[in-house]
């Protein structure tokens, strides 16, 4: 397992340095690719990796990778730089999201899906409050109490199948 992953670890860095190379090289060809689209790629690359190599971890900075640079690509794309005052809260929910992925490469799909599940909640509870305060206007945000109200069932199914007392 470590010797493939150190395997396709080299072979991401060096076809990671011939592109860079080319793209310094020869830069008209690469006209179509801005910063945000390396940041997206490299996440992909990441996902590439813990898939190929087996290593579930390597899909989380794939998954925060991929998320910012989609929330880049959006902001460079629209010129909304503002609205950095409330994405930012949807990191967690990148992180989320990798160790459910990760959870399915390392074969622990329900621990980390509850993990990961607890992370996107408390992350769209942040965007959505920080959203109704910095601009974020919509019909549906008035409801973003509800997460809270998720979060809580979540905790408490969560304890209620685990099989352990807890100390109150």
């Amino acid at each position: 397992m470590k010797h493939r992953s150190g395997i396709v670890g080299g072979i991401i860095l060096v076809l990671l340095g011939v592109f860079f190379l080319a793209k310094q090289l020869v830069p008209e060809y690469f006209q179509f690719l801005d910063w945000t689209v390396v940041i997206i790629g490299l996440g992909v690359l990441f996902f590439l990796w813990a898939v190929i190599a087996g290593t579930g971890g390597l899909a989380v900075p794939g998954a925060i990778l991929t998320g910012i640079g989609a929330i880049f690509f959006y902001q460079n794309q629209t010129g909304n730089w503002e609205s950095w005052s409330f994405v930012w809260a949807l990191i967690p929910a990148f992180i989320g999201v990798g160790i459910i992925i990760g959870g399915i490469i390392d074969r622990k799909f329900k621990r980390a899906f509850g993990d990961g599940l607890t992370l996107i909640i408390i992350s769209g509870i942040f965007f959505f409050a920080f959203g109704s305060f910095f601009g974020l206007q919509h019909d549906l945000l008035q409801y973003w109490p509800v997460l809270l109200i998720l979060l809580g069932l979540i905790s408490i199914v969560r304890v209620a199948f685990s099989g352990k007392k807890q100390n109150v």
